[in-house]
């Protein structure tokens, strides 16, 4: 029996097509309309599965071209994020046979398969149920790694995608002197569909690797969201699975992590880190006028239009970025429109991880570091003004903008 599944996003069509295959069902895939055509014609599948939104033209042509060009009573099966009344009854008087919303459990979309065109006769016994989920998106996560190789939690990072379709990880080795690149490779190598690993061959610090990652994942076309993640899990995958929840769920463009304490959350900090994270915050509030309560959580997520304008210059510091960031974002957009934009989402879970590379000496030196950040874009907010008051015809000397 054979099945051609059709979506733009390869992280999602892997799962699936895994999983038809352990079933004992051929299966071949394509990420857009015109290979799905192509395929259907020569493959001859006893069914389709289609997302509504893909390359070229919809999943809805796809489907017209079998029932309408075709004249076939193949099964179709649309699998779609697309919940819109009119989309779903416009599928169904074409002639589909089954509409699918995304996020639903593999083994829903298996059951849905077999109860269509039956089960094919396999050897296998056993199926383990691995309790995948099918999502309707697609995220990228970078994860700084500089001397990982005590604090690499290799299984935690491996049975999260396993479980989780739809995610990416990027690891960046920050030129590690330990032995975190082959670790990182083997990780790769187990997970080469789900993982890949960009090579810092010297130390440039943690924000030049996050930036760097970030504009490498900036690339995948088949991503909806980006973000960037602690390599020793302070912030566990869980949590943030929770902040991409929100962010698909919402207007924001932005959702960063945050360690308040509160009921019913574990958040937990050295007291000297805890006094010298609200020392920090005061100051990013008071001289960068931003009211936001914590910058430095190492678990955000971005949607990819903001990537461009929060990472594609260098930053200034190598450890407080993240301030940077909001700084940036909040001079392209404005203050009262980036607290509509941006979310701090608070966390259930933050556990402080022995031998964390931030040291006493290093947590001194942020206050010089917040000092070079007002500087610097204090000049870049003169010169944005200037440049707005040109914009307006109002007579501004060159010398000035200089």
């Amino acid at each position: 029996m054979k099945v051609l599944a059709i979506d733009d996003q390869k992280l999602v069509l892997i799962p699936l097509e895994n999983r038809l295959k352990e079933l004992g069902y051929e299966v071949r895939t394509a990420t857009n309309a015109l290979d799905a055509i192509d395929l259907y014609d020569s493959f001859h599948p006893d069914l389709i599965i289609v997302d509504i939104n893909i390359p070229f033209m919809s999943g809805m042509e796809v489907v017209k071209y079998i029932r309408k060009t075709k004249n076939s009573s193949t099964p179709i099966m649309i699998l779609s994020g697309n919940t819109e009344d009119a989309i779903i009854l416009e599928g169904f008087d074409l002639g589909i046979n089954d509409y699918m919303k995304k996020p639903l459990s593999l083994i829903e979309v298996c059951a849905r398969v077999k109860k269509l065109i039956g089960a094919p006769k396999t050897n296998n016994k056993t199926i383990l149920n691995k309790g995948i989920i099918i999502q309707q998106r697609c995220v990228g996560v970078v994860i700084p790694c500089y001397n990982e190789e005590k604090r690499l939690i290799h299984k935690k990072f491996t049975d999260f995608i396993d479980k989780n379709s739809g995610y990416y990880l990027c690891f960046v080795n920050d030129g590690s002197t330990d032995n975190t690149l082959e670790i990182l490779n083997g990780l790769r190598n187990e997970r080469e569909d789900f993982i890949t690993v960009f090579n810092c061959k010297k130390n440039v610090g943690k924000a030049e690797a996050v930036r760097q990652g970030m504009l490498l994942m900036s690339k995948k076309e088949d991503l909806d969201y980006i973000g960037f993640l602690d390599a020793d899990l302070s912030t566990d995958l869980t949590d943030f699975d929770d902040l991409v929840s929100t962010i698909e769920n919402s207007e924001y463009m932005i959702v960063s992590g945050s360690r308040i304490s509160r009921m019913g959350a574990n958040i937990t900090k050295r007291s000297v880190r805890s006094v010298i994270s609200l020392a920090i915050n005061f100051i990013i509030r008071k001289i960068l006028s931003m009211d936001f309560q914590d910058t430095q959580c190492g678990a955000k997520i971005f949607h990819k239009e903001v990537i461009g304008i929060s990472f594609d210059k260098k930053f200034v510091t190598k450890w407080i970025f993240d301030v940077e960031i909001f700084r940036r974002i909040t001079l392209h957009f404005g203050l009262k429109k980036t607290k509509k934009i941006l979310c701090e989402q608070p966390l259930k879970r933050w556990i402080h991880v022995d031998n964390s590379r931030l040291s006493m000496k290093d947590s001194i030196k942020i206050v010089g570091q917040l000092g070079q950040i007002a500087w610097s874009y204090r000049r870049k907010n003169k010169t944005l003004s200037k440049l707005r008051d040109l914009h307006k015809n109002k007579p501004v000397s060159i010398s000035e903008i200089q």
